[in-house]
């Protein structure tokens, strides 16, 4: 193990201690850092998008000290520790790469993911037991478009999907529909909640027939909305008036305005 893993154990260790350790981290368990190993996670994610590897190699350590951090409480009961998780990953990636590692092989990429989810498939059945569901495994902690995402892929495999992107769409448009029927009549909550959650696990098909990841392409649109925005934040300011002292139809006039400038700055 290298010493810079070594130290971070040991870091890691002397938080965690009864006697001299830190109260913060003395307070935590499983289900309390859960949340912090999700955002770091995507803070990864972010890094990666912005093309800032600096802050990549920071964030990668923020991720790397959750796992730390989770071993060792596992360590302290009883159930597994860092080197038994490094071990598990490892065997997994043997196991996963019979063409590297063994005396098999693949055609290219393409057929190397069909053979990897054909892997994940026999490990999931040897762990379910008498689930035998093809959606059998799939996490319940996931952000809800992940998981839809695996829903449909999974179903998908087992030929249950639309052949190209045109009934997608049409269905989106079914939905929306939908959508401005329960508007209209006034539905409660739970109606529309129902109608719009369909759109969105449309949209989650739509990205994957698309071959665009869901969630890349939120934060593209986040991204692309706050530029936007804080763009006509700045000539609102220099016009001498707050954005709220704009009505919406001025505010409309900015956000093109806005778009116009961004189109001109772009060299594509």
């Amino acid at each position: 193990m290298s010493g810079a893993v070594q130290e971070l154990l040991d870091i890691m260790r002397a938080l965690r201690d009864k006697d001299t350790g830190c109260p913060w981290d003395l307070r935590q368990d499983f289900r309390s850092l859960a949340p912090y190993a999700i955002e770091e996670a995507y803070e990864v994610a972010d890094a990666i998008e912005r093309g800032d590897f600096e802050d990549l190699r920071d964030e990668l350590g923020d991720l790397l000290l959750q796992v730390v951090f989770h071993a060792q409480m596992a360590q302290e009961h009883g159930l597994f520790t860092f080197d038994d998780v490094a071990a598990a990953i490892n065997d997994k990636m043997l196991r996963r790469h019979p063409h590297v590692f063994g005396d098999e092989s693949v055609a290219d990429a393409e057929a190397q993911g069909a053979a990897w989810e054909e892997h994940k498939k026999r490990e999931r059945e040897a762990r379910s037991g008498a689930d035998a569901s093809a959606l059998s495994g799939i996490s319940g902690g996931l952000p809800e478009w992940q998981r839809a995402a695996k829903l449909q892929k999974r179903a998908a495999a087992v030929g249950f999907d639309w052949p190209d992107v045109e009934p997608v769409l049409a269905k989106l448009h079914e939905e929306i529909e939908e959508v401005r029927v329960e508007f209209s009549k006034g539905r409660g909550h739970q109606a529309l909640e129902d109608e719009i959650g369909d759109i969105l696990f449309v949209c989650v098909n739509l990205a994957r027939h698309a071959q665009v990841d869901f969630g890349s392409a939120l934060r593209r649109a986040n991204a692309k909305f706050e530029r936007r925005f804080r763009a006509m934040e700045a000539m609102a300011q220099a016009a001498g008036r707050s954005m709220a002292q704009f009505g919406l139809a001025e505010q409309e006039q900015l956000w093109k305005q806005a778009k116009l400038q961004e189109a001109a700055n772009d060299p594509f």
